[in-house]
């Protein structure tokens, strides 16, 4: 397939401000950006779904820059309820290095930061050199603002739609940049660029967004429990990422597979053949799984991750990193615990209902601490047999219960 084929196979094509663009991606080498404020750190699994066609362009021969913007992320795009929350200059400065330093190492591409050429732009050139080209009436009726208007909305706010339209005019006159790649909540943002291209530079600028990638639920893929899933292995875990995608829904996976690897169509579609037959093997899911893991933390990391899962759910939790270990265990009762027998501590904590039935359990072999299989109702349990002050306690084949010292 060609390129503009491919991302519309995938869905990944959402809007385009012209019918020109896709001859432009089928036939000619395109250098595009794609952007990200730094409100954290770290990129999450969410924006892993729209940085990663930074990649499959690279792959037809177009050109990608990587934007982080660092003068952006000191004002906040606006939100669709309520004004974002600023930051220090000092946290945008940390989270810009930390964007930084990860999509080089994940992507490989050229990174800029906007606040290099926003920082000495004065009040009034701004107000002169850009904000006389963009009419009001024009930004009340970007789908974002307009939400804003009964609420209110800040003139910081109001103006952020500028700064992103300057930056694409920047990048065009800098680095050659014709087309600004992102999200569909950011069309407002990319068309103010291209109108002010148009009526800066009398040139003509494409965009193109991408469906944000949801769950069954309709909530942004990458959301659990209302907390983001990282890229920064130090913040995920490969076994907690790995969690989260071998549980996908049956009904999101193959879309999933489209948008998030680099699989081709044939091998999707034998894998969706295969998913339907027997969706109680969640071959579609675990190669998920292996795709996306594999591409931002290696196979070592994968590998990992799956025989994690599988010492922990076969009982085998020695090797388990405890980190990982507490991550897999984290919907488990845990509980408070100090010096006590055994069978206290099954009995005080509703591990067994009674000394009876503690007996009963530890008789048949049901008990083990740590991974080992106990038997003495006498032994006693103390932070010396712990696992960095933690017992893990498993009651027959499946039931976990965490212990902590406190």
């Amino acid at each position: 397939m060609k390129c503009f084929e491919d991302l519309k196979w995938r869905g990944l094509i959402k809007d385009i401000s012209s019918p020109e663009l896709e001859d432009k991606l089928n036939n000619e080498e395109v250098t595009f950006y794609i952007g990200t404020d730094p409100t954290a750190d770290s990129m999450h699994i969410g924006h892993f779904s729209s940085f990663l066609i930074a990649t499959r362009l690279a792959k037809y021969g177009h050109h990608p820059i990587l934007l982080v913007g660092g003068a952006t992320g000191l004002i906040g795009d606006p939100k669709p309820s309520q004004e974002r929350k600023m930051i220090t200059k000092e946290e945008v400065m940390h989270n810009v290095e930390g964007l930084t330093n990860q999509a080089k190492k994940i992507f490989g591409f050229e990174v800029v930061n906007n606040y290099d050429w926003i920082k000495d732009i004065n009040t009034i050139d701004f107000l002169r050199d850009y904000g006389k080209y963009i009419n009001v009436n024009y930004m009340l009726n970007k789908d974002i603002i307009a939400r804003r208007l009964d609420t209110g909305i800040t003139f910081c706010e109001f103006a952020y739609t500028i700064l992103q339209g300057l930056d694409f005019v920047h990048l065009y006159e800098d680095k050659g940049v014709t087309l600004e790649v992102a999200g569909s909540d950011q069309w407002g943002n990319i068309t103010t660029g291209i109108e002010l291209a148009r009526k800066m530079k009398d040139v003509e600028l494409y965009g193109l967004t991408m469906p944000l990638v949801l769950d069954a639920n309709g909530v942004k893929f990458g959301k659990t429990e209302g907390n983001a899933l990282w890229l920064d292995i130090n913040k995920t875990s490969s076994y907690e990422l790995y969690q989260y995608l071998i549980n996908s829904d049956d009904k999101c996976v193959i879309d999933y597979l489209k948008k998030l690897t680099f699989l081709t169509k044939e091998e999707i579609e034998a894998i969706e053949k295969e998913h339907n037959e027997h969706p109680e093997l969640r071959i579609a899911q675990k190669t998920l799984a292996k795709e996306v893991i594999t591409f931002l933390h290696g196979e070592e990391e994968y590998n990992k991750a799956v025989k994690t899962s599988e010492n922990l759910f076969g009982g085998n939790i020695k090797d388990i990193d405890i980190k990982d270990l507490l991550t897999g265990l984290k919907d488990v009762p845990h509980f408070d615990i100090e010096d006590c027998t055994l069978i206290d501590l099954l009995v005080n904590n509703g591990v067994a209902s009674s000394r009876r039935e503690a007996r009963e359990f530890l008789s048949s072999n049901a008990i083990s601490i740590n991974g080992d299989i106990v038997t003495d109702e006498n032994m006693m349990i103390t932070k010396e047999v712990s696992m960095d002050g933690v017992v893990i306690i498993r009651r027959g084949k499946k039931k976990y219960f965490v212990a902590s010292f406190k």
